[in-house]
């Protein structure tokens, strides 16, 4: 715990001297969601929830790979060769994936205020549909991080990132969207209740596979 401690920290420190990384996300959230209020609410004065739904998911999974894919990039080889004498593979990849899902939830989140407040709140089951929010930024991070520690070993690793993480994020997404239309719909909840745990499977799938997987790759 230590160890992770000492990582997590690492992981602050390192943002806080690059700012400019997370305001560059702030402003991409905002600026998309101001290019939908003018394309969709100012021309047809109108938006229909499943439309809302699928524009909010499509900024969330952009910003997603956005904001993960430095995870790896932005660490020297140097850097990485001192990692490597001082940490455990377990405790780097673990401290990357809990750094950027704190990171996702902020985002994601203040994204979704943003745009509720922008483009109105057609949401019947907020509570729900905030808890798809969590679940999903947290898939997102853990995915995406496992996924750029591999691109990361590539040259072209923005290319390689953008290649692999489409196909890993696609069965999330798909059970996202369905959570998510159930809650936009004020569904009973007992009807979410499989694909809430679906995607707790899917997350701590995705985390375990990065706890196996990472030492091999650290290695290389």
């Amino acid at each position: 715990m230590q160890e992770l401690r000492t990582l997590i920290g690492k992981e602050i420190t390192l943002e806080w001297r690059q700012r400019y990384a997370l305001n560059g996300m702030l402003l991409y959230i905002v600026s998309t969601v101001f290019v939908c209020y003018l394309s969709f609410r100012l021309k047809s004065n109108q938006l229909t929830p499943i439309t809302w739904n699928t524009l909010f998911w499509i900024i969330l999974l952009f910003t997603a790979v956005n904001a993960v894919s430095k995870s790896f990039t932005q660490e020297r080889a140097g850097r990485l060769l001192y990692y490597y004498t001082l940490a455990s593979p377990q405790g780097i990849i673990l401290s990357k994936i809990l750094y950027n899902s704190v990171l996702m939830l902020i985002l994601s989140l203040a994204g979704f205020g943003f745009y509720a407040f922008v483009m109105g709140n057609p949401v019947g089951d907020l509570p729900m549909y905030l808890l798809t929010i969590v679940l999903s930024s947290i898939g997102f991070a853990s995915s995406l991080t496992m996924v750029a520690g591999i691109a990361s070993k590539a040259e072209n690793n923005g290319a390689l990132m953008a290649i692999l993480s489409f196909p890993v994020i696609i069965p999330m997404l798909l059970m996202v969207m369905k959570l998510a239309k159930n809650a936009m719909d004020g569904l009973d909840r007992s009807a979410s209740s499989d694909e809430v745990l679906v995607l707790l499977a899917l997350d701590a799938i995705v985390v375990t596979l990065s706890l196996i997987l990472f030492p091999y790759l650290w290695r290389s």
